[in-house]
């Protein structure tokens, strides 16, 4: 009912701002506007603002796009789907009316999926950056994406815990009502248990704070890791508390914890994290090295950049993606030849582009992308930074 009610504020809004806004994808003069759909409050606020940094960096490294011979100034139009589900039709529809041509977003599948009606129905493409559920692309034309998906990830996060820690018995922890945990957490208890595992699997309520109880559990279970891909507001909880109750086994997640909010929580902590992601900081493609050189020079310069990507210059995957995602949207307005949003999502099925994360394409089905190896990074605890791990794939 909640998500019912908030696509109906979305439709009244549209029909609200309809005679005055301007058609999706009619470029204002000489510019083409970029939908920015991220969470910039909310759970997963720290890791939208990052994500959005990333494109923010690329429109300023590119801020024009060559159209049939004429060059366009590109325009972002950023909103804050506050990390809800209930609140995200609304900030999608602002988006529809301010005639955004195609949309970046979102850090978080659950605010992409409860978004999809809106732009589906306005006819603009979506480019997933970061939101890895496979329900998000699933039995549609419009919603796109570069990054792998949470079946692959948690197949990836399962075999680093049977291979690398040598684990038999996991514990396993989502938050309730929320798709990208619980997804992520499906698909790596489906693949430990496949692997000769058991899986001790529990949810925990919205507005949750003590995980006291859960982390109890693990170690009277006899547990050998603790896997629990949540946001980073409620990991960043759970280092805390798993330090202060002694838990001595890894605690593992996917993408969402790479982030410095978890290096800062778990500095000077005796504890180990590991997490899977898109991109390293310490990559060896010029590709890459570029754009982290580039990244560090911009927060450099921008106080409110800096702030927004907590407080250091520490590079997360989730920027390179929304850098990547920016260059990739490019690619395909060029394609298409037009700003016109139908033109650019018929145009999405065949663009490729080589990033800063790697080369991308998207497969034909559903429009997700074609990777198939992760980054596995872990916590320096004394120094709180990340360190290379391993690159992996599944067996």
């Amino acid at each position: 009912m909640k998500k019912f009610l908030a696509i109906l504020v979305a439709a009244i809004m549209l029909l609200a701002v309809g005679c005055s806004a301007p058609a999706a994808g009619e470029s204002a003069g000489d510019t083409i506007k970029i939908g920015v759909y991220e969470p910039a409050s909310g759970d997963n606020g720290a890791g939208g603002k990052q994500e959005t940094l990333g494109i923010q960096y690329a429109n300023k490294v590119q801020p024009t796009v060559e159209v049939g011979g004429k060059t366009y100034n590109v325009e972002l139009v950023i909103v804050d789907n506050e990390s809800s589900n209930d609140k995200g039709p609304t900030a999608a529809a602002s988006l529809v009316s301010s005639g955004v041509s195609i949309v970046l977003g979102s850090y978080g599948s659950g605010v992409s999926i409860a978004a999809s009606d809106v732009f589906e129905k306005a006819g603009i493409p979506v480019m997933g950056v970061t939101c890895t559920n496979p329900q998000v692309t699933a039995g549609n034309k419009h919603y796109f994406r570069i990054c792998f998906l949470d079946p692959f990830q948690g197949t990836v996060l399962a075999n680093f815990a049977a291979d690398t820690f040598g684990a038999k018995k996991a514990y396993s922890l989502a938050k309730l009502g929320d798709d990208y945990s619980a997804g992520l957490c499906n698909y790596f208890n489906e693949a430990f248990e496949a692997l000769g595992g058991e899986v001790i699997y529990e949810t925990f309520p919205e507005g949750n704070s003590d995980f006291t109880s859960y982390i109890t559990t693990a170690v009277n279970e006899g547990c050998e890791v603790f896997f629990a891909p949540v946001s980073t507001e409620a990991a960043a909880l759970i280092i805390d508390q798993a330090a202060g109750n002694g838990l001595n086994i890894p605690l593992l997640a996917g993408d969402t914890w790479d982030s410095n909010v978890i290096t800062a929580a778990a500095q000077g902590k005796d504890v180990k994290v590991c997490v899977t992601t898109f991109f390293d900081e310490g990559t060896d493609s010029e590709a890459g090295q570029a754009f982290v050189k580039g990244f560090k020079e911009y927060l450099a310069s921008d106080a409110t950049a800096m702030t927004n990507n907590g407080g250091n210059d520490m590079v997360a995957a989730v920027t390179a993606m929304g850098y990547d995602a920016y260059f990739t949207a490019l690619e395909a307005i060029k394609n298409a030849g037009s700003a016109d949003p139908a033109a650019i999502m018929e145009a999405l099925w065949s663009t490729t582009y080589s990033g800063a994360t790697g080369d991308i394409a998207f497969e034909q089905e559903n429009g997700d992308a074609i990777r198939d190896v992760a980054f596995v990074k872990e916590v320096d605890t004394a120094s709180g930074t990340w360190k290379f791990v391993a690159i992996q794939g599944v067996n």
